[in-house]
């Protein structure tokens, strides 16, 4: 197969629309245009909200302008409800969908439109809606969309009236049990946005920005920006497009005209040389960015923006993944949608929060399992640099759960596919296409037809990156070689036993590691360095997620939540995954430690406990776990019992003193996949790990017995922060003994109450048996901390969060919220 995306490419997409027309963040403001000016504008604001509904006759009446939703409650969007109600075994999510909550939800909102709109286009955008959306506006019917995850736009202009008080009305039915193998969320979870504009209109991804040539030298930029024309007359129109560079500067202008008749479109190109460009990459994300208006003489009828990157992927079997010329291997794991505490509402910060952490734990790549992410995801992405591989689909036509996307694969996954690379084609962090994770169809006679229209519509949008799939084992392996063969790389679910003997049968295949286990990281690891056609290794998974319950999770066999006879997963009150190497909060758990040292970080040095099992108990865990280890050394009630303790290091000896007396001293061999095992019998005082190399002490790190908790410790990850509702502070909450050191025992309860303009968004744990709620003002502490979320209003001040637990000292934190500066 002729590769179509070897040629040098660059891509990204800013979500936000920078242009004449002013951008007005409250959504229940009229917002402002300018003659013929566009203008897109956040409508998240002032929706009224109703959960279930009582009959069809109630729900015939609240799609009608008369009904009075004064009773009903108010709210902005983005919003998840399942994160809001108690989890209960009783649901029929079960395990999977982590006991939480879903059903269906009515939204409204009242909205003024000015007399100018008359004769304009206007459109709602949603960026998420799970799921199955249907719009009426003006009690009207617009129009439905099933699928969850992809984004969707809903034309208006048929239905708005002009110089009075609309309606839009959206009802959410997630009520059918079963449909996710993880946790889903409901509602309106991401951004809407309002669309205006002449009828002669940039289409939906219309603007698109590519450079097929690149080097260190020059880079040669291909603008193209398709217009529709849905007015009833030919349009002569001018596309102007002005690129600047990352600080701002113009690199240069362009333009070019044509002639549209009527219920047509066109696509304007032209072409912009660099030189001495400023190249992308996860090391320098360097971000251009090209503004777009489209003219009808001197008015503009509509205008786009996008960031993009100029760099250029290569992919071979033999050499790799090459960005820029230089080879890459993808330090990877999977991310599935949801934002920990939040649920999946989607906040701008809570996404780029992930890409942070994940990026100061050494990942440079994510896989979006399995869906499309939010834009601001993206956007994070392109701008502190990490490699993403997008994905669009978790099943295709055959079933994985009775109501999961095969229902409406047949009719629907053109237009979500083509949602998907529309939306996301400019960014330059993606790097790849995925169509699919372990669909069943990959074995099956009918499954590589299906592969190569999905694969050839990806690339009849987008032919400068190349598409893959992710691959599960098959009982008989050789019958998924034709699936395979329709892709250009080659997705391996769990399959590293596989990658040579494949290489030998098919030796030009490039393939990926799409999932792994965390329990055989070394082998995966080692396998994706030694073998230049497997071109990185994404774990299952990087952060933590809510769903697929104790999946990585350990309990003992016999116990009352261990997995049901015929079951594979633990149950109530089992909620989080448990597998990632960050946790729902974003702190860095033992198996993250762990990878820091297949990633290079040889210095680096971790002392993991195990937490003792209890006589006549036997631990279940599957391979996507990881031991239960905590980095302590305070264990109390257990003087004299023998503990095992883990060293990870890549030292060529280990060492580990308790108060000064030497324990043991061991030489690592390749056997012992940098983890060097001890057996210590417990006594309070300081656990020292030491790392030697050519018998020279190079590293060491302690663990010392706290005192009891006598405090807690706020500590916000940012202060100060923006006065935008886009914006939160994650603040850690911690017990400390009376030096200040946290106290890994402490489960105290914490209370707690905000001042100023700011409100508590969300509390939580790491501790993945919780039957706690996410939204409240108190949680318990899970091995000495929780987590609270802090979301400030659009009023600039001082916000004050304070903690308080029995017994225990409280403590402040004041986090100023700055005015955000203009655009």
């Amino acid at each position: 197969m002729q590769p179509h995306w070897q040629a040098a490419v660059c891509v990204a997409l800013c979500a936000a629309l920078l242009f004449a027309g002013a951008l007005v963040a409250a959504a229940g403001k009229e917002p402002a245009t300018t003659g013929g000016e566009a203008m897109k504008t956040c409508f998240d604001k002032d929706w009224r909200f109703h959960l279930g509904e009582e009959s069809d006759a109630f729900a015939s009446e609240w799609r009608t302008r008369e009904f009075d939703d004064t009773s009903w409650r108010r709210l902005d969007l983005p919003h998840d409800w399942s994160i809001e109600l108690p989890r209960d075994p009783a649901s029929p999510g079960g395990t999977l969908g982590g006991f939480f909550v879903d059903g269906v939800g009515w939204y409204r909102k009242r909205f003024s439109v000015p007399d100018s709109w008359g004769g304009k286009r206007v459109a709602l955008n949603f960026e998420g809606v799970f799921k199955n959306a249907e719009v009426w506006m003006n009690e009207l019917y617009v129009g439905r969309h099933p699928y969850g995850y992809s984004s969707f736009t809903m034309d208006l202009t048929d239905y708005i009236e002009a110089g009075a008080e609309n309606l839009v009305v959206v009802r959410v039915d997630n009520s059918a049990p079963r449909h996710s193998r993880w946790y889903s969320g409901s509602g309106i979870y991401r951004h809407v946005w309002l669309l205006v504009s002449d009828l002669v209109h940039i289409a939906e991804g219309g603007l698109y920005v590519t450079t097929p040539e690149v080097s260190a030298a020059s880079a040669l930029v291909r603008l193209e920006t398709t217009v529709v024309n849905e007015s009833e007359a030919d349009r002569s129109v001018t596309a102007r497009w002005a690129v600047r560079a990352p600080e701002g500067e113009e690199c240069g202008r362009r333009e070019a005209a044509a002639e549209i008749p009527p219920g047509e479109s066109h696509a304007l190109t032209g072409e912009l040389p660099l030189s001495n460009p400023r190249l992308w990459s996860p090391d320098q994300p360097s971000l251009y960015r090209v503004e777009v208006e489209v003219r009808a003489g001197d008015e503009v009828l509509d205008a786009d923006a996008t960031a993009f990157g100029v760099r250029r992927i290569e992919f071979s079997a033999a050499e790799g993944f090459l960005l820029n010329g230089e080879p890459v291997v993808m330090r990877g794991g999977c991310v599935h949608h949801d934002c920990g505490p939040l649920g999946s509402m989607s906040i701008d910060r809570a996404e780029e929060r992930k890409v942070e952490v994940l990026k100061a734990s050494g990942f440079n790549a994510v896989r979006c399992a399995h869906n499309p992410p939010a834009p601001a995801f993206l956007e994070a992405c392109d701008r502190l640099g990490m490699l993403v591989i997008d994905e669009a689909f978790d099943n295709w036509r055959e079933r994985g759960m009775p109501n999961d996307y095969h229902l409406v694969f047949d009719d629907w996954w053109q237009r979500d596919l083509d949602s998907m690379v529309l939306r996301d084609r400019n960014h330059p962090s993606i790097i790849m296409w995925s169509i699919g994770n372990e669909v069943k169809e990959r074995g099956l006679a009918w499954g590589p037809g299906i592969a190569r229209r999905l694969a050839e519509r990806v690339r009849a949008l987008d032919p400068t990156r190349p598409v893959t799939s992710a691959v599960n084992d098959w009982p008989r392996w050789e019958k998924v070689d034709p699936f395979f063969a329709e892709l250009d790389v080659c997705g391996y679910n769990y399959l590293v036993g596989r990658y040579e003997d494949d290489h030998r049968r098919h030796p030009d295949r490039i393939m990926v590691a799409t999932e792994t286990f965390a329990s055989q990281a070394y082998e995966y690891w080692r396998a994706a360095e030694r073998l230049p056609y497997v071109i990185g290794d994404f774990v299952w998974t990087s952060m933590d997620y809510l769903g697929e319950s104790g999946i990585g999770g350990s309990w003992f066999e016999g116990d009352e939540d261990a997995p049901v006879e015929g079951g594979w997963l633990p149950e109530w009150p089992w909620h989080q995954a448990y597998c990632g190497d960050i946790d729902v909060c974003g702190w860095k758990r033992p198996a993250s430690y762990y990878r820091d040292l297949l990633w290079g970080s040889p210095d680096a040095l971790y002392i993991g406990v195990h937490a003792p099992v209890p006589e006549g108990k036997k631990v279940a865990r599957l391979d996507w776990g990881w031991p239960d280890v905590q980095a302590s050394w305070t264990w109390p009630g257990l003087e004299g019992r023998e503990l095992q303790v883990d060293v990870y290091s890549a030292c060529e000896e280990v060492e580990l003193l308790l108060s000064g007396t030497p324990v043991g001293r061991k030489k690592m061999a390749e056997e012992d996949r940098l983890i060097a095992t001890f057996t210590v019998p417990y006594a309070a005082g300081e656990l020292t790990a030491v790392g030697y190399r050519a018998g020279a002490k190079v590293v060491a790190h302690s663990l010392a017995t706290t005192g009891p908790a006598a405090s807690l410790r706020l500590t916000a990850d940012r202060n100060p922060i923006w006065a935008d509702p886009n914006d939160l502070a994650y603040v850690t909450v911690e017990a400390v003994d009376a030096e200040g050191r946290p106290v890994p025992t402490a489960d105290h309860v914490a209370r707690f109450a905000v001042t100023g303009p700011g409100h508590l968004a969300a509390v939580g744990s790491n501790n993945p048996r919780h039957t706690e709620a996410y939204r409240g003002d108190k949680h318990r502490l899970h091995r000495g901390r929780c987590l609270a979320i802090v979301r400030p209003s659009e009023e600039a001040g001082e916000i004050t969060l304070r903690a308080e637990a029995d017994g225990l000292a409280p403590a402040e934190i004041t986090i100023g919220a700055q005015a955000r500066p203009q655009p």
